[in-house]
């Protein structure tokens, strides 16, 4: 098979430049292949039934990543498969925000708590930070199948996280134990479906994705009144949100009594975090 031939037929569910971008992907990491080696003809070289696999899977509309099992972040590789949200690059914007903070000078390790933590991306990020003193990090999810796939990326990574079935709704009576709090919680409205790509609507978890339309702010609110006990004097919240609910999420938190609310855009333009401090 040819590369034209490999990435031409998914032009029926991407657009052109999309479907080359997906099929330069799969060669390069499943076989390590460059885009020299693609003009040099060397993809004639790959097996063609593995090749019809991989193009067959990708012709359903499922995820390149979790045809490829793996996809990198924040310099990492993690391991992905369905059933666990894909990590994706806003929030490797939202690990930029708060990994300086990390690197501080300090006398005694920090603490960190992921909650929703998915795949284990951000949690497995903050634990290999390099500082003084490794992060202590903890991260939660209510979903099984995402526990079990975020100790297997720690345990690849060599990242000590200790991980805990949690529901972020709720929480326990916890107080003044963490210096950090990171969430990239579900905040897609139900409504919002009509205008997101099928490949995500039929193959990542919905219970990542949506929140009701009549509460959109629903994860924020419990994680901030958990956050304003449980936080250290001074400890800081990082969130990933929605761009339509930045303003309204801001107001949320200054009525919790939080302060140095900030509202930050990502590299869309688009109010994609929120940090505050207690």
């Amino acid at each position: 098979m040819t590369y034209q031939e490999f990435w031409q037929p998914l032009t029926t569910i991407y657009e052109q430049g999309e479907a080359k971008a997906v099929a330069r992907l799969v060669l390069e990491t499943r076989y390590g292949l460059t885009m020299s080696d693609v003009i040099l003809g060397k993809v004639e070289a790959v097996p063609e039934q593995e090749l019809t696999a991989l193009q067959r899977r990708l012709l359903t509309g499922e995820p390149v990543q979790y045809v490829l099992g793996e996809t990198a972040f924040c310099g990492h590789r993690f391991l992905v498969g369905p059933g666990v949200l894909i990590p994706r690059p806003e929030t490797e914007e939202l690990c930029r925000l708060f990994i300086p903070f990390l690197t501080e000078k300090s006398t005694t390790p920090k603490t960190l708590l992921d909650i929703g933590t998915g795949s284990g991306c951000i949690a497995c990020t903050a634990a290999l930070v390099p500082a003084d003193y490794p992060t202590e990090v903890t991260a939660w999810d209510i979903s099984d199948d995402a526990l079990r796939l975020a100790r297997a990326n720690a345990a690849a990574l060599g990242a000590r996280v200790n991980f805990e079935r949690q529901d972020a709704l709720h929480p326990p009576h916890d107080h003044d134990c963490w210096d950090f709090i990171v969430s990239n919680p579900p905040y897609i409205c139900e409504s919002e479906k009509s205008a997101m790509e099928r490949n995500v609507l039929d193959h990542e978890p919905p219970l990542a994705l949506f929140v009701p339309d009549d509460d959109p702010l629903l994860f924020y609110r419990a994680i901030g009144r958990y956050a304003q006990q449980s936080l250290k004097p001074g400890g800081r919240l990082f969130f990933e949100l929605n761009a339509r609910y930045g303003s309204a999420a801001a107001s949320l938190l200054a009525d919790m009594g939080f302060r140095e609310i900030t509202t930050i855009q990502d590299s869309s333009d688009k109010t994609r975090f929120i940090s505050a401090c207690r």
